[in-house]
């Protein structure tokens, strides 16, 4: 047998990989991101960043190559997955990838649906590029945290598991995959995430250039360009990579995370632990004199401060805690600029004070390099004005390696977050055709029906 090196060995599954090679788990849990990604995708483009991304795609990039969902826009692959891939991430509710540290199904959709469409490819073809797009995506944000210093945003390491999408759909040879996706890790772009964290702006996750990236890298890998040795070469990440194609990360529990709130994933387990108190202790609003969470370092640096755009309200602790206590959700409508005035849940956010736990952020640092003993927790305290007090306990939910959804829920939420985007005759249109997406001889019936859905 002959000896292949991370590079060599990537690019032999890209290049080979088939719908009937993987595994039933795979399959369905590609049907799943399908499914989540195209309902947060939908529901972002109600945003300003969706607008601005999807106009400026069409102007700059303008060409028939493939939709820009939601607009009647069309534009080049590169152009119309870099304007759908920041309105999937538009509002935060896209998934998560164990080792990623962030989203991948924001940009490997968009990447896919985009060169699909250019290609002529079927649906088949499509969620293999998906599986593929996520088992790049896990093994290479594995290494690039770890090989990087400052933690970097998804559209990053994002770049070479768009390369690796755009590469198989455009049916490059394995010299050519390995140039991709070397040409996309060297372009990509710096995204110091914590930054953002600390001033949410439209930048974000990065998401848009990553898909744009992937696919320009590809592009370019066909014509001959070349590009260096990927971080997946690297010998010291060796028993990172070699099981792919053996071994679905996708597939395993907790290999990708679905998201139930339009907020970063750091505050779910605190939304969990206000939840589960406030149903359980029926607890009114004007009840509550003050509420303290104890948690780990990154849910707490998401903050207090009152949020002036929807990103900032994102990227918050106390906002979407106090539209979870007022509405009982945190969806678009709770995220969008139009509410960013209640004055309820403004004096709600005032009585919301964090404290840092060092255990917590302990565990919260597994949960982030993949350790099965990590988990995202939490405690939450809420007092009332007659005197009670009520403590959750240490609290986990939401984004944790225990978390199962199945078709059923994955559903809801699109029903959920596509409400004010579609009629309820397109929304289970759509599903229908999500639903036997492997069937579908051309991704055209998808993108037609969907092209101007607002």
């Amino acid at each position: 047998m002959v000896s292949m090196d991370g590079n060599e060995r990537v690019s032999h599954f890209i290049n080979k990989l088939t719908w009937q090679d993987i595994p039933f788990d795979a399959q369905r849990q590609a049907k799943l991101c399908l499914t989540d990604a195209l309902a947060t995708t939908l529901s972002g483009t109600v945003t300003r960043i969706s607008q601005i991304a999807a106009e400026y795609a069409a102007e700059i990039w303008g060409a028939n190559e493939a939709t820009i969902l939601g607009y009647g826009l069309r534009s080049t692959a590169a152009g119309a997955a870099f304007a759908n891939g920041y309105a999937a991430n538009a509002f935060d509710s896209d998934d998560v990838g164990k080792y990623t540290k962030g989203h991948p199904g924001a940009q490997i959709f968009p990447t896919a649906l985009a060169v699909t469409e250019k290609m002529g490819k079927s649906g088949a073809e499509m969620l293999t590029a998906m599986v593929i797009g996520y088992e790049i995506a896990h093994r290479t944000a594995r290494c690039w945290h770890d090989h990087h210093e400052i933690y970097q945003a998804c559209g990053s390491w994002g770049s070479v598991a768009n390369a690796a999408v755009a590469a198989h759909l455009m049916e490059l040879g394995p010299k050519e995959i390995c140039n991709a996706l070397g040409i996309a890790e060297y372009h990509a772009p710096n995204l110091p995430m914590m930054r953002d964290i600390d001033h949410p702006t439209m930048v974000k996750h990065g998401i848009g250039w990553g898909a744009f990236t992937g696919i320009t890298a590809a592009e370019l890998a066909s014509r001959g360009f070349t590009g260096i040795p990927s971080i997946l070469s690297f010998p010291k990440y060796a028993a990172w990579v070699d099981d792919i194609g053996a071994h679905y990360i996708m597939a395993e529990p907790g290999g990708v995370l679905f998201k139930e709130y339009c907020c970063c994933g750091w505050a779910h387990a605190a939304l969990d632990a206000v939840q589960v108190l406030i149903r359980h202790h029926e607890i009114k609003p004007h009840e509550i004199t003050n509420i303290q969470v104890n948690g780990f370092h990154e849910m707490v640096r998401l903050g207090s401060d009152l949020p002036s755009t929807t990103e900032e309200a994102q990227f918050n602790l106390a906002w979407p805690l106090a539209m979870l206590i007022l509405d009982g959700q945190v969806g678009p409508q709770q995220m969008l600029k139009e509410r960013l005035q209640d004055k309820k849940a403004i004096e709600l956010m005032r009585k919301i004070k964090l404290v840092e736990s060092q255990k917590y952020t302990e565990l919260a640092h597994l949960m982030n390099a993949g350790d099965p003993s990590g988990k995202y927790v939490c405690d939450v305290e809420i007092f009332l004005n007659d005197g009670r007090s009520y403590n959750s306990g240490p609290h986990s939910g939401g984004i944790d390696f225990g978390q199962t959804w199945d078709e059923t829920r994955v559903e809801e939420k699109f029903h959920w977050l596509t409400s004010h985007t579609l009629a309820n005759a397109q929304i289970e249109k759509t599903l229908s055709l999500v639903k036997r997406f492997e069937y579908i001889t051309d991704v055209s019936t998808l993108t037609d029906l969907l092209s101007k859905s607002r």
